[in-house]
């Protein structure tokens, strides 16, 4: 199960990535973290929550697309250590707004919109750099998964790391532990040995290559069912999160280390389902694992929904999260090892969009549902919309069977003769 489960490590490349990202997207959830405590604080506003997450990840939506087209045309390298080092820059900014004790919450949702915009080229980028640095390409699958439990350990640490300072050393002090952690990320990629970037001739302009992407897309029913499945689970269950400060503060009655621990236990269900698909054999059937798993997300999320027992909450809450991270990871995986190569960083960009860009719609839609009808509720309905989700994955995969394996059409011959067609 080891060399399954890292046999990506044997690539240095991959290897100095996984190191200088684990610490850096730990400083990522921290400053999460903080920055829906302390917008919550300020305006205890279950709708501002919803314009926080709308304000991050909007951005990336609107300027998905341009950052594929960059990540096609130039070298994915040198854009990411761009994007990495600006990202650094909007860490230190927020830091010193919060250390000044005068703020706003409009100030705070600007520096959010400024790293939205960033996170439209890095993660195209990122995400296609990902395949180049993967000596064995039978590799990349378990590379993917293992991004993922990266992204879902830092989870785990980060919230409950940042829970833990707010309370004991101050907001200013959680920003800027995360400004920090961008240096190990930074000193990662500069120490990587990439192959020489070879410049190819674009014809096209950027908008003739997006709408390039666009057309691969449509005609690719592999890909393109996918991102519509992932699309939904992100416009209408991922918002779940944003609901978390509500759980913690409202109907916990708790403090910033139980939001530090709800979201914690999260990502400690979403690591667990990372390092199971980082230990799948090759050759699983991903789609019926995706499809179960969509199934676990939904009622894990139901159930925490209305459960006011708080260690039982915690324990549907890393079930639901468990199911979560398969329409992050194989979703992904699906889409990275269909691809043409030429249309990588375009697709990936489309991924971006269907997982980062509708989550802000649905955190807006969320935040208005709650309003009206409860956060248990809403929360309850988000979980039985991901059980039909499932369902279509379902109905997707008996579809995709049966033009696999078409029903013989039987004709009368004369005599005894009987000649399927």
């Amino acid at each position: 199960m080891t060399i399954t489960t890292f046999s990506a490590f044997k690539s240095r490349n991959y290897r100095l990535y996984f190191l200088g990202q684990s610490v850096s997207l730990i400083g990522t959830w921290m400053q999460k973290t903080a920055v829906s405590w302390v917008v919550y604080s300020l305006t205890h506003s279950k709708f501002m929550l919803g314009l926080t997450l709308f304000a991050t990840m909007f951005p990336s939506f609107l300027f998905s697309f341009v950052g594929g087209v960059i990540s096609d045309r130039y070298n994915r390298y040198k854009v990411l250590l761009l994007t990495q080092i600006i990202s650094m820059v909007q860490a230190i900014l927020m830091t010193l707004l919060i250390f000044s004790k005068h703020y706003t919450v409009w100030e705070i949702l600007s520096l959010s919109v400024l790293l939205g915009i960033v996170n439209a080229f890095d993660v195209p980028a990122r995400q296609s750099l990902v395949y180049e640095m993967v000596d064995d390409k039978k590799n990349l699958p378990n590379a993917l998964a293992l991004n993922s439990s990266m992204v879902n350990l830092s989870r785990l640490i980060g919230p409950g790391i940042a829970g833990l300072v707010i309370e004991k050393f101050g907001d200013d002090v959680c920003f800027g532990l995360n400004a920090l952690s961008f240096v190990a990320v930074i000193i990662s990629l500069l120490l990587m040995r990439l192959p020489a970037f070879v410049p190819k001739l674009h014809p096209k302009n950027i908008m003739g290559e997006i709408r390039e992407g666009l057309l691969y897309v449509r005609k690719t029913p592999d890909i393109s069912s996918v991102l519509g499945m992932l699309a939904l689970i992100s416009l209408f269950v991922l918002p779940f999160s944003t609901l978390i400060p509500v759980y913690a503060k409202d109907i916990f009655h708790g403090t910033a280390s139980t939001f530090g621990v709800i979201d914690s236990v999260i990502g400690l269900g979403a690591f667990t389902g990372a390092i199971f698909l980082a230990s799948l054999k090759p050759g699983t059937r991903l789609r019926k694992i995706l499809a179960i798993n969509t199934f676990v997300f939904g009622f894990g999320i139901a159930l925490f929904s209305h459960t006011t027992f708080y260690p039982l909450a915690l324990v549907f809450a890393a079930i639901g999260a468990f199911g979560m991270m398969s329409q992050i990871t194989i979703s992904n995986t699906l889409i990275q090892t269909a691809v043409d190569p030429s249309m990588r960083g375009r697709v990936v960009s489309i991924y971006a969009m269907a997982f980062f860009g509708m989550q802000p719609l649905g955190g807006l839609i969320i935040g208005f549902v709650s309003q009206h009808i409860g956060v248990q509720n809403t929360m309850l309905a988000e979980g039985m919309v991901a059980v039909g989700i499932g369902c279509l994955h379902v109905y997707y995969l008996k579809k995709r069977k049966s033009k696999r394996n078409p029903v013989p059409i039987l004709r009368k011959q004369p005599a005894d003769t009987t000649i399927p067609v």
